[in-house]
């Protein structure tokens, strides 16, 4: 009888333990053990809420007639209360700890309050500041829509009577509707060379066969020999070129969804022009085209493009040419910006240093994108003579930085402008030169220089 004796006690002595063991958790687990096992608080964990009803009666802020100081002024009128961050601040500490002293939880009281406030300022202020730009951007898309209604209703049916006219002209400096951009580029732009989609067939189907026949160079430098040599060997240049075309967008490399069209428009021109063949730079002004025309199109604005005098002279790496551009340049910035010609001249920093990157790529590589559409814009506009007045533009926007410059930072600041930078100032800016000198305008300005190339220019730097 012994053993089933046994088995009982060993049977009531687990029971008990599971009875004892099958409490809840919440009474089982005192409060906060900091030091020591302390006795488990009555009652169940208290609500935030109700931890913030017990601070403020204790505080005196719920009875009438209990007056009320700045802060608790400020507490009241706030919209919020991050009840958790509440509790934290405001719960006493536990029993086995010594209690706050009462300076000490008024000032906990007192830097909880100017918490709170300043977070409600800062949401404010963010709660305005997105309002705002959303209220600017609704204004933007409506002015969009309406000049793109007028150019499309109004000025492109009547294009030959109305293109010169000053309400014309105004629209266009504010910049022109992207839906109706390649229209307007395609008709300033024109095609005095008498392009036609056949013709853009014709040369791409050269182009194509020239790729099927030319052997891929081995290296990049092989490539670039290769087109030195041979014109029309700049095709296997193209390639290369093509992954350096805005990299950002990721549209142009290869698998992108315009890398063929783009491979496509600038390897017909080598073929179109061998004479000319392919330059780096042109990339990037055939991927605008692209953007805002259709292939065959862009191909033909293109071509027209490259064949005004500015970008033939600098496409065919014509160096008196170029120079007298330079020439005429100075002539101008000397006559705008007196201070910073002769900080540029103090330091050496001719415009060949900066000029031929803006000028090869017509911007496109050098501003943002969008800013750089509203420099074609006007470029198409008023040719060439806008791309210099740009390049004034942009000097008046930062003389007051390139001032402090040496000539290393000056040549790394204009080789590689601001990501940011703003439209409507640039464009203020740009509208402050004034391209007249002694009562000559760019164009007598530079035919006068062009009789006289023995003038005190640059020397051009390759």
């Amino acid at each position: 009888m012994a053993a089933p004796s046994l088995l009982l006690y060993i049977d009531r002595s687990l029971f008990s333990r599971r009875v004892k063991d099958s409490r809840p958790v919440e009474q089982r687990d005192p409060g906060w053990k900091l030091f020591g096992k302390i006795q488990p608080r009555e009652g169940s964990i208290k609500d935030p809420k109700r931890i913030q009803k017990e601070y403020e009666t204790k505080s005196g802020r719920a009875g009438p007639g209990n007056p009320t100081s700045p802060r608790q002024s400020v507490r009241k009128n706030l919209d919020f209360e991050p009840l958790s961050t509440t509790a934290l601040i405001l719960e006493d500490r536990p029993a086995n700890l010594p209690a706050k002293p009462a300076e000490e939880a008024q000032k906990h009281r007192q830097q909880y309050e100017e918490m709170v406030a300043q977070a409600k300022k800062r949401e404010l202020k963010d709660a305005q500041k997105r309002k705002k730009q959303l209220e600017d951007r609704c204004k933007l898309e409506e002015s969009i829509g309406t000049a793109a209604q007028t150019w499309n209703q109004e000025i492109l049916p009547n294009w030959s009577t109305m293109c010169t006219s000053r309400r014309v002209r105004d629209l266009w400096w504010q910049g022109i509707p992207p839906s109706v951009r390649g229209k307007v580029w395609s008709l300033a732009v024109g095609n005095e060379l008498n392009i036609t989609h056949e013709l853009y067939n014709i040369c791409l189907a050269r182009a194509k066969e020239k790729w099927n026949t030319t052997p891929a160079p081995a290296t990049e430098g092989e490539a670039e020999d290769a087109g030195s040599s041979d014109r029309e060997s700049s095709l296997e240049l193209i390639k290369l070129d093509i992954s350096r075309t805005f990299p950002q967008l990721c549209i142009f490399q290869q698998g992108g969804p315009y890398h063929d069209v783009l491979h496509s428009i600038l390897g017909a021109y080598t073929c179109y022009r061998p004479d000319v063949g392919y330059v780096q730079g042109m990339s990037f002004i055939a991927a605008v085209l692209i953007l805002n025309l259709d292939t065959a199109d862009a191909f033909i604005a293109f071509a027209n493009l490259l064949n005004k005098p500015c970008q033939m002279a600098f496409f065919r790496v014509d160096h008196s040419l170029m120079l007298t551009y330079f020439a005429a340049f100075e002539v101008f910035f000397e006559e705008n910006l007196p201070k910073l010609f002769a900080h540029f001249k103090k330091n050496n920093l001719t415009p060949d240093i900066y000029l031929i990157d803006w000028i090869f790529t017509l911007y496109s590589k050098s501003l943002p994108l969008d800013l750089a559409c509203r420099v074609w814009d006007v470029f198409c506009r008023d040719g060439e003579e806008f791309l210099f007045r740009t390049a004034l533009g942009l000097l008046r926007l930062y003389q007051d930085v390139l001032t402090c410059m040496d000539f290393i930072h000056m040549a790394q600041f204009l080789t590689r402008l601001p990501d940011l930078i703003p439209a409507e100032q640039l464009f203020q800016h740009i509208a402050s030169i004034h391209m007249t000198s002694r009562n000559r305008k760019w164009a007598q300005v530079l035919q006068a220089l062009q009789k006289d190339q023995e003038r005190g220019s640059p020397v051009l730097k390759r």
